[in-house]
């Protein structure tokens, strides 16, 4: 398998995995809670993977023209299941096709990206983006098994 491939298929993979968890909420409100030391909500932290990939992988690979608009992904609240995972299909298929025609050529081509301090290729880019939305599962999991009981 190629890398290319292997990207696709992760992502793939994970942006379902969160589709899951949104849908495994028994109280649809309780996506929208935040309690205690539990700063962001499920639904939030959903929208920010939607903005992020959508904009880093969409935007900037894709060349999609998607217009991120970071400070919703935290301040929208109560969007309904259905919307959330509708949304979550469509970044799949964004990311599938953004990556899709990307040559081992492409993928080792340098990306700018002011957060990191030493020029990156688009491969590490995508391993980066790739880690922090399995880093925010992780949050979407334990936010779930917390606080809808």
């Amino acid at each position: 398998m190629t890398l290319n491939q292997t990207l696709r298929t992760l992502f793939e993979r994970d942006i379902q995995r969160v589709k899951i968890e949104i849908e495994s909420y028994k109280n649809e409100e309780n996506i929208w809670k935040v309690e205690g030391e539990v700063l962001n909500s499920a639904g939030n932290i959903c929208l920010h993977l939607i903005g992020n990939l959508n904009h880093f992988i969409g935007a900037e690979i894709g060349k999609t023209g998607y217009v991120r608009q970071r400070e919703l992904e935290f301040s929208q609240k109560n969007i309904p299941i259905t919307e959330l995972t509708q949304q979550l299909e469509e970044t799949i298929q964004v990311v599938d096709k953004s990556i899709k025609p990307l040559s081992e050529e492409d993928l080792n081509t340098e990306y700018t990206f002011p957060k990191f301090t030493e020029k990156q290729t688009n491969a590490f880019l995508l391993l980066h983006l790739h880690a922090h939305l399995n880093y925010h599962l992780g949050q979407i999991n334990y936010h779930r098994r917390l606080l809808d009981k």
